[in-house]
């Protein structure tokens, strides 16, 4: 029951495990999920229409954005599965990679902390392929409706690195990579200081200069159009 949740809770255990005896302004990810959450609930728009949360694990982003009125499809490697029902919460089991979406277009899609653990063997199910994070990137491109869709992206952020099979994080190289094709309309970055392990609001410059671990990275928030030109100095 679910399986991704309790693997991620699993992963956050031996993480504070491996932290244990440290002082306590060692940076770690404690608080991130409260940065992420909080970023895409606030972006979700009333009514948002059809919905993809991709990654959705225990399905608590999808279920928001059905409340708000979204016609939601949560789609996740793992089987999802929920104490509830609601008409307009739809569980699928799959591999973005691969996944048959048919001829379907969503207006809104939800893509937090998810892609940097896709072609990441060993975690939440995924198979080994080196630019799997990209080729995701180019389907959804291609199924958020244009000009009027919006991705919600959170994403770790520092430099350029790959902590398998936990994460990619984003940097300057990899960064424009994931983000190729799409308009950035908003963004935010969030990092922790040396000595002070509490997340705060930082400049881009701050949060891709971050010295990434397996234990902490900073945060890149985004806002994504569909397009083909990425607007660096969106603000």
């Amino acid at each position: 029951m679910f399986l991704r949740y309790i693997t991620m809770k699993l992963g956050h255990l031996l993480i504070g495990l491996s932290e244990f005896g440290k002082d306590a302004s060692t940076l770690d990810l404690r608080g991130d999920r409260a940065i992420e959450w909080a970023w895409v609930v606030a972006n979700i728009p009333n009514n948002p229409g059809k919905v993809l949360d991709f990654g959705c694990g225990d399905a608590s982003l999808s279920l928001i954005a059905a409340v708000k009125g979204g016609d939601v499809i949560g789609l996740d490697q793992q089987q999802v599965q929920l104490p509830y029902r609601i008409d307009n919460l739809n569980i699928q089991k799959g591999d973005m990679l691969n996944f048959d979406f048919g001829k379907m277009q969503f207006d809104v899609i939800i893509n937090c902390s998810s892609i940097e653990h896709v072609g990441l063997a060993g975690r939440y199910g995924s198979t080994d392929a080196q630019d799997g994070d990209l080729i995701v990137m180019e389907r959804m491109r291609h199924i958020l409706k244009s000009p009027e869709g919006i991705m919600i992206l959170v994403v770790p952020v520092g430099k350029d690195s790959v902590f398998p099979p936990l994460h990619r994080v984003y940097g300057t190289q990899r960064l424009n990579l994931l983000l190729q094709g799409f308009y950035v309309i908003k963004k935010e970055f969030w990092s922790k200081r040396a000595g002070i392990n509490i997340w705060t609001q930082v400049s881009e410059d701050e949060a891709i200069d971050v010295k990434p671990s397996e234990s902490f990275y900073a945060l890149g928030l985004f806002i994504l159009k569909s397009g083909h030109t990425v607007l660096q100095n969106a603000k």
